[in-house]
């Protein structure tokens, strides 16, 4: 979404539709299909982490990167101060090796921001670029299997 003069209703209808799509990529990514993230991208979106030199384009891209997430990784992440027009803050929880049951509480694995642009493609908002921005971060921590307990 651009900063173009636009009617306040219209403006208002954009960004919650916006702020529905940041809602949307995290809760099909913890809670859902992640491969159908991609799905909330424009044909020729781009993710991407700007340290590390990561950076996948176009929605197939996406869609098959979004496929290799480990089956048994569990996550949550917490979508905070989303200004539509440009940032939305995140911290994720995630580890790998989940079978069922509750994790003992622990750090966030990644803290940071998201940045993003939208685009209306064909009636509905899509994310067009997102970049994401660890502030704090290290690796996803993987659980002890039940049988070595």
């Amino acid at each position: 979404m651009t900063d173009a003069a636009i009617a306040p209703l219209e403006r208002l209808l954009a960004e919650r539709a916006c702020e529905r799509l940041i809602i949307d990529f995290v809760h099909r990514l913890d809670l859902g299909d992640p491969s159908s993230v991609a799905e909330l991208f424009t044909a020729d979106g781009i993710w991407e982490w700007p340290h590390g030199n990561r950076r996948i384009a176009g929605r197939a891209a996406l869609s098959e990167y979004l496929g290799t997430r480990p089956p048994d990784r569990l996550s949550r992440r917490l979508m905070t101060n989303i200004l539509v027009t440009a940032t939305s803050y995140l911290a994720t929880y995630r580890v790998d090796g989940f079978s069922e049951g509750m994790v003992p509480p622990q750090h966030p694995t990644n803290v940071g921001h998201y940045e993003d642009r939208f685009r209306k493609v064909d009636g509905a908002w899509l994310l067009a670029t997102r970049s994401t921005h660890l502030a704090f971060g290290t690796d996803t921590r993987r659980l002890a299997s039940p049988s070595s307990n």
